[in-house]
């Protein structure tokens, strides 16, 4: 072995060793600013019919999310097998919920991937995918109930009603855009940064936007369930997209406080009291965001114990397939 390559393989060592401690310390962080007395509290008293038809939908939206990656493994063209595939997604997602796009959507991805056996640059498309797959739905979603006028606004909020209706027209535009684009588009390839980029066809588009948007339904249906069905499900589904995008803006974590904070100031006085509301949030944040999570670290530990013989078998198959 070359000086080089022993001082990279080195810095690879201490990179992971690095990154180990930057997760830790994330969920340190994290476990610190949830109130685990009201967490317990939710579990023991909530309506467990509710609880477990949300629990059922958890568990559908994290498959539905799978699919992004299937997606990126049809857009790119990599043989690893499907159960790999749905396994990565379900650990990034976990964590990119809980500790940000950058752990979990970025960092994770190309971690475990990479372990696996896939190139920096395929990495790199998958993620691009599932990114653009993810906000494509959103944007459908959203265009669809801001332009209904399905979520009141409160007066002296920082955006009014005709405003929200006016966005929701225009990411409608959008999407009728981006299908065009799709469908019709001679142009199919950009390099962006040396990274090689290809138009979804017209299929896959229309894929992503079913997809994401089953996703993004299915979470709204969630909290209107823990919420006992007192607030219309369109309304709660408005609210939350609102306050998922409020929560990309200001970028904290899990968006601890944005995702309370929004849901308050929008939900007031509408059949439920603040307590309902964070009692039906805080059971959202169990059952979405803390249960995966300790799932996902499990798995991703038991993961890496098994990289190196799923990537020598991995290697083999592919092989075996381009012979």
């Amino acid at each position: 072995m070359s000086q080089s390559n022993a001082r990279w393989k080195w810095v690879k060592k201490g990179l992971t060793g690095l990154f180990f401690i930057a997760v830790i310390v994330l969920l340190v962080i994290y476990a610190r600013k949830v109130n685990w007395h009201d967490v317990l509290d939710v579990i023991t008293n909530y309506n467990r019919t509710a609880i477990l038809a949300s629990v059922a939908l958890v568990v559908v939206s994290y498959l539905t999310y799978g699919v992004y990656d299937l997606i990126g493994q049809a857009y790119c063209g990599h043989k690893l097998q499907k159960r790999q595939v749905m396994l990565v997604s379900f650990i990034c997602y976990a964590f990119n919920l809980t500790l940000s796009t950058w752990v979990g959507g970025v960092a994770m991805r190309y971690r475990l991937y990479s372990r696996l056996g896939l190139s920096g640059s395929t990495i790199t498309r998958i993620f691009s995918l599932s990114i653009a797959t993810n906000w494509l739905g959103y944007v459908l979603v959203a265009g669809i109930v801001f332009s209904s006028g399905a979520v009141p606004i409160p007066k002296g909020w920082f955006i009014g009603e005709g405003t929200l209706r006016t966005i929701g027209v225009g990411l409608l535009v959008f999407v009728v855009f981006y299908l065009a684009l799709c469908a019709f588009s001679k142009r199919r390839r950009w390099t962006v940064r040396g990274q090689k980029l290809a138009l979804p066809s017209f299929r896959m588009a229309l894929l992503q936007f079913a997809v994401s948007s089953a996703n993004w339904l299915v979470m709204g249906m969630i909290i209107w369930l823990l919420f006992a069905h007192k607030v219309d499900y369109p309304q709660v589904l408005g609210v939350l997209l609102i306050s998922s995008i409020a929560g990309v803006i200001i970028h904290i974590p899990a968006g601890i406080g944005v995702l309370e904070a929004v849901f308050l100031a929008l939900l007031s006085g509408e059949h439920l009291s603040h307590g309902a509301i964070i009692a039906g949030l805080l059971a959202y944040r169990v059952i979405y965001f803390i249960a995966p999570l300790l799932l996902a670290l499990v798995l991703y530990l038991w993961l890496e114990s098994r990289a190196k013989s799923l990537r020598h078998k991995n290697q083999q198959d592919m092989a075996k397939n381009s012979s």
